[in-house]
């Protein structure tokens, strides 16, 4: 079981430099960033010169250009790790789990922030004040569910988590990728260190045994992108600190524990409690499987 949840490993008549400095964990990941960050200063100045990020551009436009900011640059660098550099099939992006896996992740995103929703609601600190069926949809869609959804899954399940977990294991690849995606939202508006904290362990843990489970980025794509496109645009809830623009306009009431404040119900306890209960689940699912990867010098 273990030998099948590991997509990559290093060739046994790999020269000795090669073991260190293309296929170690760290190189790897060392390559992965530096073609990333090359490839991002490269979309960004195309699309600078394009005009698509000026703020004279049209809200579709801007949407579509922060979804190829987003999601492509990842997406080549990640593509460009596993032919040239690991040389293996892109079993976890297999283009045939592309849309199966891709929609039942939505469907599971969109039920559970749902529910998140719903528990708000029955506690009475989510309240429904209008609608607004004009809301920037298709903008959203394409920069908090699409663009973030694709971009950040590929680089914290496709690269740190995978990458974490052939080398020191399932607990290890798990801890380390939910603190560095709790830890990237520090930034946000709004954000705070218990916002970080609730991001690393209600989605951090979560996306990290979803994809061990399924050994599949679109189902963690999916469900990254439903959860935000129903935080924001079905619910009209920040996303992460963002400004929602939803087709139902909303507040939320009560203590910012319950609530989640200003960063959103993400930071909510509510949220906190229903994706730790899916996270546990998955863990059971795990462990009978026996799919918990030991770290390399065990296996």
């Amino acid at each position: 079981m273990h030998d099948q949840a590991i997509a990559f490993t290093t060739p046994p008549d790999a020269p000795r430099w090669q073991r260190w400095l293309l296929f170690s964990p760290l190189a790897r990941i060392v390559i992965f960033v530096a073609m990333f960050l090359i490839l991002s200063l490269a979309m960004g100045w195309l699309l600078h010169a394009l005009g698509w990020l000026g703020k004279a551009a049209p809200a579709t436009l801007h949407g579509l250009a922060q979804f190829l900011m987003r999601a492509l640059p990842a997406l080549l660098a990640y593509l460009l790790l596993v032919r040239l550099v690991e040389r293996r099939p892109l079993a976890e992006l297999a283009p045939r789990r592309l849309l199966p896996d891709g929609a039942a992740g939505a469907a599971a995103g969109l039920l559970l922030f749902s529910a998140v929703v719903g528990v708000l609601y029955l506690l009475g600190s989510y309240h429904v004040t209008g609608t607004n069926p004009h809301a920037q949809w298709l903008p959203a869609l394409l920069m908090a569910g699409l663009g973030a959804g694709i971009g950040e899954e590929l680089i914290c399940r496709g690269v740190l988590f995978r990458i974490v977990e052939e080398a020191l294991g399932s607990w290890w690849a798990l801890l380390v990728s939910a603190l560095f995606f709790g830890a990237v939202h520090i930034g946000n508006p709004g954000a705070t260190l218990w916002s970080s904290a609730a991001i690393a362990i209600e989605a951090g843990l979560l996306f990290g045994m979803l994809y061990h489970a399924t050994r599949s980025l679109p189902a963690c794509m999916g469900l990254h992108a439903a959860w935000n496109f129903a935080q924001g645009t079905i619910y009209g809830i920040p996303v992460s600190g963002t400004r929602a623009d939803g087709w139902l306009v909303s507040t939320r009431s009560g203590p910012d524990w319950l609530s989640g404040g200003a960063f959103g119900a993400e930071a909510s306890v509510v949220a906190l409690a229903l994706c730790t209960l899916c996270t546990i689940g998955l863990l059971v699912v795990a462990r009978r499987r026996g799919s918990i990867v030991p770290p390399a010098w065990r296996r």
